[in-house]
């Protein structure tokens, strides 16, 4: 369903300005009655969250681009549109010809069964009993020996058992395997729909306990089987909004912000533990930079800052992994080599009025930074906290890693993160007024500077609560082949000494195999410091193996 915009120009002070706001010049008041009605509509429950590929990220990325024309930008998207368009891989889904019945009774998938992720593709009949394992029929296989066995084993992989077990059934003449546990032990399988492995020797399917109650009671009963598996791409397409204001300069500037948030959680990216489906507005995250996106590229095409060319783009796909930030820069609008540098606006709703903290990433990516921020106006107002970093969980990263300087500007975590009640309501949104102003009085200290060096820093490291060890790589989230491709490697850290590059895929850590981002957090799980493993990757067509130590 799409949705009706829209615009209204406000020329009225607003209700919810506060005695200081009506004490701002008449400029500042539009421009902080703009970022209301901005913020509102995208974080309004018609638009059901902006998650990626949706109708609801499709009407705010429309809001966007009418906001962009109006401030006379050029469109600068896919075909001289305003959307660049990019595909989001999802990974594997069990297609609809997958089915198991047993004596004519067809079980009911993902309740009664289903497929493992690595399962082979294709059809198998037979009539085999539980107690039997016959040539040419499927096999049943009890997991309780494995799980019991290996209890308390912290290196027992159960997925690389169950295909060390399908190995071997099919040399012995099995066609097909199918699961089932018996033991308290929970084995927690599930389909993975990231899990891109190369398949088993054969189809695998799972059956649950309730099922093998009602099928499996008498194991020396001849059964009828019946399985079919198979399996579809799952797909969906986002899309960065992109608008140009051409200055006829030799340097362009990029000034950008992710619009897409997390719809009603079904990336299961949410922190938000009730039962009850609610959407995820996302009034600070993100829509918090996009309305300063948007009254930046109103207030610079109306100035005199003509040194540089400006990109304005709010992009998709963000919260799934930086989707559409890396899309434009593996597939610019603009050349890249023209860049000057690159700010990025990641919830800069929330300033508290107690400390006016303003966090500012990126600082040490050139040199430049601390002069151009010490040379703002309204560098007083805020008490900053900075971190040299050119990488971070926001879009910035994508452009430092094409060497480009970056700054990132962010007010700061607050309880409804990633929750439903990040609502407009909550906005500061005076505080964001000073925020736009301090981002516009930077560009306009940087106005006749030239290209800005650039310097490489230390990187954030990947790490959590599941594991205490780090390989040291940026994994790509958007890579939707079978491993863990590097991004980018952290120096000193245990992949680069291990001659480990950015394009490599991790397979492998030690004794587990990493199909997937999951897998790789569990490989990791399973090392403390000090440890000594063996890591093999792929780099091209060729398999490599290297000694790591954490």
């Amino acid at each position: 369903m799409l949705f009706r915009i829209k615009i209204v120009t406000l020329t009225l002070i607003l209700p919810f300005l506060t005695l200081s706001a009506q004490k701002l010049k008449k400029a500042d008041k539009v421009t902080l009655a703009n970022l209301d009605t901005h913020i509102r509509f995208l974080a309004d429950d018609k638009l059901e969250g902006r998650r990626t590929g949706t109708p609801g990220e499709l009407a705010a990325g429309d809001y966007i681009s009418i906001g962009f024309a109006r401030s006379g930008l050029q469109p600068k998207g896919d075909n001289n549109g305003w959307k660049q368009s990019f595909e989001v891989n999802e990974g594997r889904q069990i297609s609809d010809q997958t089915s198991f019945t047993i004596d004519d009774k067809a079980l009911i998938l993902n309740k009664e069964y289903f497929p493992l992720a690595y399962s082979a593709e294709g059809a198998v009949s037979g009539s085999p009993a539980i107690a039997l394992q016959e040539k040419g029929d499927p096999w049943f296989l009890d997991l309780k020996e494995l799980l019991e066995t290996n209890k308390g084993n912290p290196h027992f992989d159960l997925p690389a058992a169950i295909r060390a077990k399908a190995k071997e059934c099919a040399k012995k003449g099995a066609t097909a395997l199918i699961l089932y546990n018996t033991s308290k032990i929970a084995d927690n399988l599930a389909f993975d729909p990231k899990d891109r492995s190369e398949p088993a020797v054969f189809p695998l399917f799972y059956i649950t306990r309730e099922a093998r109650r009602k099928y499996l009671k008498d194991e020396s009963a001849s059964l009828e089987i019946r399985l079919k598996v198979g399996f579809t791409e799952k797909k969906r397409t986002g899309h960065n909004i992109i608008g140009y204001l051409d200055n006829g300069a030799a340097t362009t500037v990029i000034i950008g912000a992710h619009y897409d948030h997390l719809g009603y959680g079904e990336d299961s990216n949410g922190l938000y533990r009730g039962t009850e489906k609610q959407i995820f507005n996302g009034a600070d995250d993100n829509a918090s930079g996009v309305a300063a996106v948007i009254e930046l590229a109103r207030l610079l095409k109306a100035s005199t800052l003509k040194a540089n060319n400006y990109l304005f783009i709010a992009f998709s796909g963000e919260e799934l992994g930086l989707f559409g930030s890396k899309y434009f820069v593996d597939h610019p609008t603009v050349d890249l080599a023209k860049v000057n540098y690159m700010i990025n606006l990641d919830m800069v709703g929330r300033l508290k009025d107690s400390t006016h903290a303003l966090n500012i990433g990126g600082y040490g990516t050139s040199p430049i930074w601390a002069e151009a921020c010490n040379n703002a106006q309204d560098k007083k107002f805020f008490a900053f906290h900075y971190d040299s970093s050119g990488v971070g969980p926001s879009d910035h990263t994508s452009f430092y890693r094409k060497d480009i300087p970056v700054l990132f500007f962010f007010t700061g975590l607050h309880e409804d993160y990633h929750k439903p009640t990040d609502d407009a309501d909550k906005i500061n949104y005076t505080g964001e007024l000073q925020v736009v102003k301090f981002v516009y009085e930077v560009v306009e200290a940087l106005n006749k500077k030239g290209k800005l060096a650039f310097t490489k820093t230390k990187e954030m490291q990947m790490g959590g609560p599941r594991f205490t060890v780090t390989l040291g790589i940026m994994p790509d989230y958007t890579f939707s082949g079978s491993g863990v491709r590097a991004d980018g490697i952290s120096e000193g850290r245990p992949a680069q000494k291990a001659g480990i590059k950015a394009g490599d895929v991790i397979v492998q850590l030690g004794d587990y195999p990493v199909p997937s981002m999951e897998r790789y957090m569990e490989a990791l799980s399973k090392f403390q410091k000090g440890d000594t493993t063996t890591v093999k990757y792929r780099r091209g067509n060729e398999v490599l193996q290297a000694a790591v130590q954490f």
